[in-house]
């Protein structure tokens, strides 16, 4: 028997009920892309804020600027001296620039320890907050009450919750009660001015790293953004800064978000962020922008955290999933903005 010549055809028993395999049926592609976006740029911000040269490097800045005092001050010595021996106008003169010079530097020291003890009271206030509740004492709790609603006592926005605290204040009986009758008549709409703020620097640090290609401009516009944010955040609970009060501030905030990992970007907070995922996929500078967004919010959170004078009791802390939802909604997709910006992590 010859072979056969040409193709040879085989009959394949197929069950009419089930379909015929479609290219979508076969498993997708393994993503072998660009890893996923790590939040650089904040991370940058942590660093550069957190970072604090070694003893023998401040000694020597210390001695640097002594030195320059020093010979400035010789300097301006020999310099009114003779200007006052040649001319004596002119000599008066210049001591009395010189003169006016340091006074408008004694009032920015000031200024800077204003600030400082401004940022120590709200301190004071949340221990001594601590303090009432985990001792129960109606006493102390009226003394912090007291302490607060002074603070307060010129912002008119509060009025009403003022108003509102004076009149509840003789119903509560247990220091939990009264404290947290203050924390909702007081801090309440402190709170949603905070989130705003929060929200507002988020949506800047997420927008400039998403669609300026600028080498170091998200850099710099996430560390201006996070330093100004955590200044407003203070101002608006009664902790106005000044330039070295903010930066220690910040430094503070920043050292309690490294200490407990909050800097680092891990899966939950990738999953959370609303359309992180498929942007980084779509652009990394998009997926880079949600990151960065999200950790600003979470540098939000620890700073009211940190500036509040009351802790979070009666009132739900922010949650940074729903700051970065209210604050991106529009800029990267469509999407709802949650309506619970006070649930707890």
């Amino acid at each position: 028997m010859s072979a056969p010549k040409g193709p040879i055809l085989f009959d394949l028993e197929e069950d009419p009920k089930t379909p015929a395999p479609t290219p979508s049926d076969a498993p997708p592609v393994p993503d072998i892309g660009l890893p996923a976006p790590t939040g650089a740029t904040m991370q940058t911000v942590a660093k550069i804020a957190t970072h604090r040269p070694s003893r023998l490097v401040r000694w020597a800045w210390q001695l640097a600027v002594a030195i320059i005092g020093f010979a400035a001050s010789l300097w301006a010595w020999d310099f009114i001296t003779g200007l006052i021996a040649r001319n004596a106008i002119l000599g008066y003169t210049a001591s009395f620039l010189i003169g006016a010079f340091l006074l408008v530097m004694l009032g920015l020291a000031i200024r800077e320890y204003a600030a400082f003890a401004r940022l120590a009271r709200l301190d004071t206030f949340r221990r001594e907050a601590d303090s009432a509740l985990a001792s129960g004492d109606i006493n102390a709790a009226k003394r912090v009450t007291g302490k607060l609603s002074k603070l307060y006592d010129h912002r008119p926005e509060l009025d009403w919750g003022q108003a509102r605290l004076k009149e509840r204040s003789a119903e509560m009986f247990d220091a939990d009660g009264l404290i947290e009758l203050a924390e909702v008549e007081l801090l309440g709409p402190l709170d949603a001015a905070a989130r705003k703020e929060v929200e507002a620097a988020a949506r800047q640090v997420a927008t400039v790293t998403a669609i300026v290609p600028l080498a170091l401009a998200d850099l710099a516009t996430a560390l201006v953004s996070n330093l100004r944010m955590i200044r407003r955040v203070a101002e608006i609970y009664g902790g106005r800064s000044g330039a070295l009060g903010n930066w220690r501030l910040t430094r503070s905030v920043f050292a309690h978000l490294i200490a407990t990992g909050a800097v680092a970007v891990g899966d939950d907070l990738i999953g959370s962020v609303a359309g992180g995922g498929v942007l980084a996929k779509v652009s990394r500078r998009f997926g880079e922008g949600v990151v960065n967004g999200a950790l600003t919010a979470r540098v939000g959170v620890a700073a009211i955290e940190v500036c509040r004078p009351l802790p979070f009791r009666a009132l739900k802390k922010p949650r940074v999933t729903s700051l970065v939802q209210r604050a991106l909604t529009g800029l990267f997709g469509s999407g709802k903005a949650s309506k619970e910006p006070q649930e707890s992590p």
